[in-house]
This record gives C-alpha cells, sequence and structure tokens, in this order.
C-alpha cells in the first residue's frame, strides 16, 4: 500500500469522529474534500495528532506526553517511526511552497509523493503513481476552488480523489502538527550534510507543546523554537563511528551562528524570508545516534530553556 493509499484509510477514521474532533469537512465545487482542522473550526488537541500521523502516511506514532519541567512546564509532543524516510522526507517534509493569486501555504503530506516534483526524491526514491492523494495545508486560509482543483492536476487525480486537511500556525490542531515535525528537521539537516539516509533505520523525536499563539507570526516562532532550542532527536543508524563523530556536531542548530535568538527575531531579520535564513539553523536543540553496527552512542548539541521561556511567554 503506498503513502497516499495510508493516509487516505486514515482520513476516512478522520472523518467519521469529525464532531468529536471539532472538525468542519467541505467539498469544493469541483469535488476536493477539504477538512478544516484550525482555519475556522476549532479543532484541538486529538485533530492535531491525527493531523501528524496523517502527514506521515500512517507510519509513525504521534503521542501527547509529559514534558521535561527543567525546559517548560507543559506537555510534549512525541515522534516515533521504523520507516524515517518514507515517513518524514517522502510525507512529512513542507517541500510544497502553493503560491497563487493571494493565497499562501505550505503543502506537506503524501500528495507530495504523488507530484514527485522536488529534488528531493531524486536521491531518497518513494515517488508514487496515486488514484487518491491526501495533503496537509499550513495556512491562514482554506485553498480556494481554484488552488484545490490545481492541486489535484498536479498530484494526477481527480479533483474528488483529493482530501486537504487544513490548519493555521496559530491555532492548536496546527501547533501540535508543526511540533510533531522534530525527526524530519533532523533528516533533512542530515541529507543537506550529505549523510546516506539509508542508513538511517528508526527514529524518535520530543519537543516541548508551545502555548496557542495569538497570530500566525508568534505561532511559527513558538513552533520553530520548539524544536530548534527543546527539541531532541535519537536515530538509529548503521555507519561508521568515525564518520559519525565527524557529521553530529554539525546536526544540531547550535552549529548556525544564528543559533541562540529566538525564531522570531531571526525571521523579522531576515525580512519574513525563510530561504535566507542559515539553512544550518533548521534542526533539533538536541541530536542522539545509536549506532547499530557498533553498540556506541553519540550525542550532539544542548538545549537551550532559557530561549524556550522566552518564546513561550512572548506576546510578539
Amino acid at each position: 500500500m503506498n503513502l497516499n493509499d495510508r493516509a487516505w484509510l486514515c482520513c476516512e477514521r478522520l472523518l467519521q469522529a469529525a464532531d468529536e474532533l471539532r472538525l468542519e469537512l467541505r467539498t469544493s465545487p469541483n469535488g476536493v474534500r477539504i477538512v478544516d482542522a484550525g482555519v475556522g473550526a476549532s479543532g484541538g488537541l486529538r485533530a492535531g495528532l491525527a493531523l501528524a500521523e496523517i502527514c506521515l502516511a500512517d507510519l509513525a506514532e504521534v503521542r501527547l506526553v509529559p514534558g521535561r519541567t527543567d525546559v517548560w512546564a507543559g506537555p510534549a509532543i512525541q515522534v516515533s517511526t521504523d520507516q524515517p524516510v518514507a515517513a518524514c522526507m517522502a510525507s512529512q517534509y513542507a517541500g510544497w511552497q502553493i503560491v497563487s493569486d493571494g493565497y499562501f501555504a505550505m503543502g506537506s503530506g503524501p500528495m507530495r509523493a504523488a507530484r514527485g516534483r522536488e529534488e528531493l526524491y531524486a536521491s531518497i526514491g518513494l515517488r508514487e503513481s496515486a488514484t487518491r492523494a491526501v495533503g496537509v495545508l499550513e495556512t491562514s486560509k482554506l485553498p480556494p476552488p481554484e488552488v484545490a482543483e490545481r492541486l489535484a492536476a498536479d498530484c494526477g487525480v481527480a479533483p474528488d480523489r483529493l482530501t486537504l486537511l487544513v490548519a493555521r500556525t496559530a491555532s492548536l490542531a496546527g501547533t501540535v502538527q508543526v511540533v510533531a515535525r522534530t525527526v524530519e528537521t533532523c533528516l533533512h539537516k542530515l541529507h543537506e550534510l550529505g549523510f546516506d539516509l539509508g542508513c538511517v533505520h528508526s527514529g524518535y523525536g520530543v519537543a516541548p507543546l508551545p502555548p496557542v499563539a495569538a497570530d500566525d507570526l508568534t505561532g511559527i516562532g513558538r513552533t520553530n523554537d520548539a524544536v530548534l532550542y527543546g527539541g531532541e532527536v535519537t536515530l538509529w543508524v548503521r555507519a561508521d563511528d568515525d564518520q559519525l563523530q565527524q557529521i553530529g556536531p554539525r546536526i544540531p542548530s547550535d552549529s548556525s551562528a544564528d543559533h541562540g535568538q529566538r525564531f522570531g527575531e531571526i525571521f523579522e531579520r531576515y525580512d519574513r524570508d525563510f530561504y535566507r535564513i542559515d539553512p544550518l539553523l533548521f534542526s533539533p536543540a538536541v541530536v542522539t545516534l545509536v549506532n547499530a553496527a557498533s553498540g556506541r552512542t553519540h550525542r550532539f548539541g544542548r538545549l537551550c530553556p532559557e530561549v524556550i521561556q522566552q518564546s513561550f511567554s512572548a506576546t510578539g
């Protein structure tokens, strides 16, 4: 079963519980199913956890767990997977920037594999020919019919065979699904550093869940800070220990010169342009590599609870 089929079945179960999860289902004039989980609908914790698991193509488990009180006195989001490349890179990674006549969204989920245009797929494979597709949009507006229809065409499916789940960052469900990207950010950083992701066999990540922000810009800052300064990832790999020792210090977020400032401040300094920010910043605070070939463990990075406190307590 491919990524989109797995996610589609999750959507069916999700929609059966739409009322109790505080979701709203809409169907665009061209037949695209649009699930509002945090734009006009209130959504919630369970909606956010389900949203994250769908984004991971049901190849990972996402849970709400007690957080570290020395980092933030609140819960945390935990992710675990034995299919890290398929779940995180082929599906969850927000690699599809959707821009159309004033509409903007960050697209993730297995619909990316159906589209298959990102350079990433040239190295990881996992493109798929889908008969139905599922995507997750991080945006403040539901997609207009023409955008939804274009996404279906890009995925190579009929409009009525596309399901889009939508939540803004400044919503509870949206906050949960963004913070559930600890393992994904770590894998993407390794990919950028030229590490063979085929050596990664399992992944675990946890990061503190921020308070829901009053606006999306503050929400973007808090959710990024949760991973950059409070996120911890463990990867089980098979590789050479010398290679892990060499690449390890370059993986955590403290390898970036921008490390130490709240993400909101960094974002403003780069005129709110993600692509101008040092790419070395986008990774968890702490990374542990467990080498299953040698039995050795390598740990890199550091938590920054002081930045988490500043970020989660700030009003703007």
